[in-house]
């Protein structure tokens, strides 16, 4: 037995159903081997990855119809991987990425749920720059702002490995970071668009959910 429990979910997206296997519940809890906690996870925040929330829904939403033609495209915090299913289902160049120990073998059960080959996964902390990532043409994450300091790490993140006419899709319930990430994506040249009225359920943010997508002008070529 893994020490946890599961259920497959049976998600509608633009008109399709995904089936995606999640944790029972907030209370499952494993780490025999530690790794959760060498990788800063709190038992706590453990079983958080294993959900379908609504701003991975509406995230998942957005990419059933994003122009993905030619596009690298990259999910931060992919948890389950509903977004990176949805753009593998349409052909995308996705490569998903977490850091949760989990999220891997998730990922990778969900693809062969919805009769997908292997979706490129990355073991991604975001305080740690990894050299062999490459750079993105479109960045993308759900609900990845709820601590205060992921505004700097996300950031940094998009130095590190947009291409200059990179854009970036974020969905947020309202956690009330997303200033300070706006004000950092700005010094790069970033400006943002907010999209409100997409979530069905919001928590404890009613009406404070949003999408938003960050664009620039053409910058010099970056190497990557």
């Amino acid at each position: 037995m893994p020490g946890y429990s599961t259920r497959i979910l049976t998600i509608p997206v633009a008109g399709r159903d995904y089936r995606i296997r999640a944790l029972s519940d907030l209370q499952q809890f494993a780490d025999p081997t530690g790794r959760a906690q060498r990788a800063g996870i709190h038992s706590s925040l453990w079983s958080l990855f294993g959900q379908v929330w609504p701003a991975g829904r509406v995230l998942a939403e957005t990419m059933s119809s994003v122009d993905v033609a030619g596009k690298r495209i990259l999910e931060l915090g992919c948890g389950l991987g509903l977004a990176s299913l949805v753009l593998a289902k349409r052909g995308a160049d996705v490569v998903a990425s977490d850091h949760h120990p989990l999220a891997e073998s998730f990922l990778a059960y969900n693809a062969g749920l919805n009769d997908l080959p292997a979706i490129h996964y990355r073991d991604l902390p975001w305080e740690l720059p990894d050299t062999t990532l490459g750079r993105f043409d479109l960045i993308i994450g759900s609900d990845v702002l709820y601590e205060r300091g992921h505004a700097l790490q996300i950031a940094s993140m998009m130095e590190r490995h947009a291409r200059p006419r990179a854009e970036l899709l974020l969905t947020d319930p309202g956690r009330g970071n997303v200033g300070a990430f706006s004000r950092a994506m700005a010094a790069q040249g970033y400006a943002v668009d907010e999209a409100y009225g997409l979530f069905d359920d919001e928590g404890d943010a009613p009406g404070r959910g949003r999408l938003l997508r960050y664009t620039r002008e053409a910058l010099p070529a970056l190497a990557g």
